[in-house]
């Protein structure tokens, strides 16, 4: 497994950009220097996250985002993941 977190993840298995092994190894996220724990999808290149608002959800069932612009940093949670 790669030492950074990947550029784009999401965490809806209907995404393209999902992947379970990143997401059971644990990803976190920084934005704009405050640390988001509500993090739905992240772009690193294009500087945005997907955030869920509240308990709003769609006709679909799925919890609606808001896109926020600016400075994405992800990291590992848990670096041991590779040992164990």
């Amino acid at each position: 497994m790669s030492d950074t977190p990947p550029d784009r993840l999401a965490s809806n298995p209907s995404s393209p950009y999902y992947d379970a092994d990143v997401l059971e190894r644990g990803v976190g996220i920084v934005f704009n220097g405050v640390e988001k724990t509500n993090v739905d999808e992240y772009c690193i290149s294009e500087g945005w996250i997907r955030v869920t608002a509240g308990k709003a959800v769609d006709r679909k069932g799925n919890p609606m985002t808001i896109k926020l612009q600016g400075v994405v940093a992800p990291y590992w949670r848990n670096d041991n993941a590779e040992e164990a």
